[in-house]
Formats: C-alpha cells, structure tokens, sequence
C-alpha cells in the first residue's frame, strides 16, 4: 500500500475514533512512543502520554457527544517517517443540553512506520487557530 495512503487511512482511523467515542481505537493508532503536545495541556510521553490522553477522553467522551473532521493540508513521507499538517475541526454536543461548542485547531502530526507496516502516530502538536490577518497585524 502507498505510504501516503496508509497515513490517510489511519487519519480515518483517528477521526471514526473521535466520532465514535471509542478510546481504545483511538489509542490503537498511536505509537507507544507519543508525544503529545496538545495546546493546553502538559506535554506527554510516552507511555504517561496516553494514559493522560485516556482520561481527558474518558472525560470528554462522557459529557459530548464529539464531531471531529480533519482537513489534512498535505502528507510528506521521508523513509519511515511522515509528517502531516492541517486543522481539526471539532463539534461537541452536550449530552447534558445545551449550546454546542465549535473549535478549531491547527494540527502537526508526526508518524512512524513500524516493524509491522502500521503507521503510527508518533507526535502531535495543535493550537488554536486564529484569524488571518490581512494587513499583518496582531489580532486584538
């Protein structure tokens, strides 16, 4: 299978996790080495990285339900590693009622070719997108 492909295909993985709230399908396609560099968060590795990761999805998972689309900007393969960039998108609905929360993230994922062909998330950093600025400066 094409390496850009394969990452595409895990990226489903990610996403249909995500929508689904199944955490261990989620974990599946993270590597054991994962970095997490999530916007907010205490940086993880590891394997500290993904229980940490487990319980703010558990949390999450519990109180929305969760909506989450990639817009992969592009996909570079080097060897056995990849790196993919884009923004996630993210609905969350209240199972509680109430106002649904929109987000959205820039992401960097960094992957890894295992020994098993798998590619697996290796680092993931987001922040929060803001608003280009036309005229160069700063948003308010």
């Amino acid at each position: 299978m094409d390496d850009v492909y394969a990452i595409n295909v895990a990226k489903t993985e990610f996403r249909e996790a995500y929508n689904t709230g199944d955490i261990g399908r989620l974990l599946a396609v993270m590597g054991d080495e994962l970095i997490d560099y999530s916007d907010g968060m205490q940086s993880g590795y590891g394997e500290a990285a993904k229980i940490a990761l487990r319980v703010r999805l558990q949390q999450l998972f519990a109180n929305y339900n969760v909506r989450l689309t990639p817009i992969i900007i592009e996909i570079k393969v080097t060897g056995e590693v990849a790196v993919d960039y884009g923004w996630h998108e993210l609905t969350l609905t209240p199972k509680a009622g109430g106002a649904v929360i929109q987000t959205r993230t820039r992401y960097v994922d960094f992957w890894k070719k295992h020994s098993d062909g798998h590619w697996r998330l290796s680092m993931f950093i987001d922040n929060a997108d803001v608003p280009d600025r036309v005229d160069g400066a700063p948003a308010a």
